[in-house]
């Protein structure tokens, strides 16, 4: 059985570092992420870890110190949001052209400008074509849940992984929470053994930082091909997982979709509300449903592609605009995965909601359903890039 508690989101990832015990971490701090390595750091003053704690000047820093210490063979793991994780942004494209499976956990934030320090998706979205896999968690014990796959997956592929939750919502927020004892966690997560690490003296070797056009298209497709390789990866993970403690994940979650006539897609604690609204909206008979995105990165194409293939209508909701002029990202991934896999049926329209914090509720929810029952009925999707909940 596991062990209850009652923690936030912040403090349930940095116990699952602990209990994971990694060598090192580079870290600087950034609301709402800075409790993180906070907490961590009491562990390694307390010395319950035996990880190299180093304090860096910037968030740039903080990855190249994972960056050169993942390259000399050990587990490094840091923490950021916002502004961090951008200011991060070169070094992150530098982790996984190195294939270095790095740990980052990322409590979500709006970007400047204007500054705001409240949850949206756009400081993750801004770096989602970095590399990088990427896990989104509904709750703090899908947050803490997600850590403790993070290192197996990553590793398992050679990418590095950004574990992320919302900011504020479930990083500060107190939950009930089933932990998982720690020697179970060891086992489950096991020693890094990487192959070719730069201070391995059995095997000394040298590793240049430039390719030439020679070598650098072949390099960018075996990444593609381990972001491929990454979902039966995260799947067979998460299996694992689900044995030892009872809880299933995999790359989407469905919720009332077996006849779902109206469907929203989304990531994050919004997904808690969106249960509420689908259940209100079940109980007067409505045919509606749910899928939220577990695994933004890679996109789970093939699992959107069969969620939706019945539908008649549905909207994707972001937590960030790309700005585009058309739609926001969860809407232009999916509309590609439908169009990838056959699927031509349903009516679609894309909702920027939530950015800079503004909170999305049941009422708000519903009013998307209410858009797309209009559209099933009429035919008529109208325009199809809307702001939810916004003074016009």
């Amino acid at each position: 059985m596991g062990i209850r508690e009652r923690l936030s989101g912040n403090e349930a990832v940095a116990y699952a570092m602990k209990q994971i015990n990694p060598d090192v971490m580079g870290a600087y701090p950034i609301t709402p992420s800075t409790e993180i390595p906070q907490y961590f750091s009491a562990y390694v003053d307390n010395g319950e870890v035996d990880t190299e704690f180093i304090a860096v000047e910037s968030e740039h820093s903080a990855m190249s110190t994972c960056i050169g210490a993942e390259a000399a063979g050990c587990r490094a793991i840091s923490a950021t949001s916002s502004c961090g994780l951008i200011y991060m942004a070169e070094m992150l494209y530098v982790a996984a052209s190195d294939r270095l499976p790095i740990t980052l956990a990322v409590s979500c934030r709006a970007l400047s400008g204007p500054i705001n320090i409240n949850n949206d998706h756009s400081d993750a979205m801004a770096v989602r074509d970095a590399g990088w896999i990427m896990l989104f968690a509904e709750t703090n014990q899908e947050a803490y849940d997600n850590y403790l796959q993070a290192m197996r997956i990553g590793e398992a592929v050679g990418l590095p992984i950004m574990v992320c939750q919302d900011g504020f919502i479930t990083s500060h927020a107190i939950e009930n929470i089933e932990l998982v004892e720690t020697d179970k966690v060891k086992a489950f997560v096991g020693e890094y053994k990487p192959q070719h690490y730069l201070l391995d003296p059995s095997e000394r070797i040298a590793v240049g930082a430039y390719a030439t056009p020679v070598y650098y298209m072949e390099s960018k497709r075996l990444q593609a091909q381990a972001m491929l390789d990454a979902k039966d990866v995260i799947r067979s993970v998460a299996n694992e997982f689900a044995q030892m403690t009872g809880r299933e994940y995999g790359l989407i979650e469905k919720y009332k979709m077996d006849d779902a006539e109206l469907a929203i897609l989304l990531m994050g604690s919004s997904a808690g509300t969106a249960k509420e609204a689908v259940d209100q909206l079940r109980g007067q008979g409505k045919k509606v449903g749910l899928v939220k995105i577990r695994s933004f990165r890679p996109f789970p194409t093939e699992d959107i592609a069969q969620a939706l293939k019945g539908v008649k209508a549905f909207a994707a909701m972001d937590k960030d605009d790309s700005f585009n002029g058309h739609c926001g990202p969860i809407f232009a991934e999916t509309a590609a995965a439908l169009l990838a896999q056959g699927v031509s049926g349903p009516k679609a329209i894309s909702y920027i909601y939530g950015l800079g914090g503004r909170d999305v509720r049941v009422e708000s929810i519903q009013h998307v359903f209410a858009d797309l029952e209009h559209i099933a009925a009429t035919g008529d999707v109208g325009e199809t890039y809307r702001y939810l909940d916004v003074r016009e």
